[in-house]
């Protein structure tokens, strides 16, 4: 399958009993993803003994005469093990999903919005032209921002009125229970930093450290304008639904209050090529 993927002048060495080493003289980063995505495709073709077939690949490029190939052979492999975290979420986490598919079960609503929110998150981390990881980042983060959900009772997540003071304040526990549930696995250890800051706002005005600015990750920041964007188009159970108009409105004045300005600005272009996000 590589080799049909690959050009006459192209390197394949086996380096262990699964692994692969290509190399792909004169290449820039993007022909060797296009090269790399192709073998990938080629894969899901493949069926072997009714199983099928899947990879993870890294990659890194030489820019420089000064950098020694096993730097960059270091590099591709550590991205490699990068991006077979988030490719094999359903396999190597099954008490994660578990979790997301009992509080899918318990709220109906949360499942549509858990969908939507991925969506838009990796909608903008494309539009801001982050690296394939934290796209891949934003698209999973987005998907579990809200599973300490799973701690809070069903009555109050499907509630139809205003929220109690009481009941606000255990609802606002849920970035807490997700960063507890998902800093316990190695998979997932890494974006819980991003679950726990989501209700986070620029001004510094959020939950639950008080953070501002660029304190907050920025993968946080998406978050917070996606989930508020869906919940003013789409979910709120409290409030009118907004049209796309009056959201785009509130987004604006919230901008360097609530929100981030530039993911502001990044999510309004999306919206003026994308009125269906």
């Amino acid at each position: 399958m590589i080799k049909k993927a690959v050009r006459e002048e192209d390197i394949i060495a086996r380096i262990g009993g699964d692994e692969f080493v290509l190399i792909l003289p004169k290449t820039s980063s993007n022909e060797t993803v296009k090269i790399a995505n192709h073998i990938k495709n080629l894969t899901t073709k493949e069926v072997v003994a009714n199983i099928e077939l899947s990879i993870s690949y890294g990659y890194d490029t030489k820019e420089a005469s000064n950098i020694s190939i096993s730097e960059i052979v270091v590099n591709a492999e550590n991205y490699m093990y990068k991006q077979k975290l988030f490719e094999r979420t359903s396999i190597r986490s099954k008490t994660i999903e578990l979790i997301m598919n009992t509080l899918f079960d318990k709220s109906k609503n949360e499942q549509q919005h858990s969908n939507r929110v991925s969506r838009i998150c990796q909608a903008i981390a494309m539009k801001m032209e982050l690296d394939q990881n934290t796209i891949n980042q934003m698209r999973v983060v987005g998907f579990m921002h809200d599973i300490g959900k799973i701690g809070i009772e069903e009555e109050i997540l499907n509630k139809t009125s205003s929220l109690t003071s009481t009941e606000r304040i255990d609802i606002e526990r849920h970035p807490e229970i997700g960063w507890r549930l998902l800093s316990s696995t190695n998979e997932f250890s890494e974006i819980a930093q991003f679950v726990i800051n989501h209700h986070e706002k620029w001004d510094g005005s959020g939950y639950p450290n008080g953070l501002s600015g660029e304190a907050i990750p920025l993968e946080s920041r998406i978050i917070a304008l996606a989930e508020s964007y869906d919940t003013m188009t789409r979910t709120s159970k409290y409030e009118k639904k907004s049209t796309m108009e009056e959201a785009v409105k509130e987004l604006q004045n919230c901008s360097g209050t609530h929100f981030d300005p530039k993911v502001v600005d990044v999510f309004l272009e999306i919206v003026m090529l994308d009125n269906n996000i």
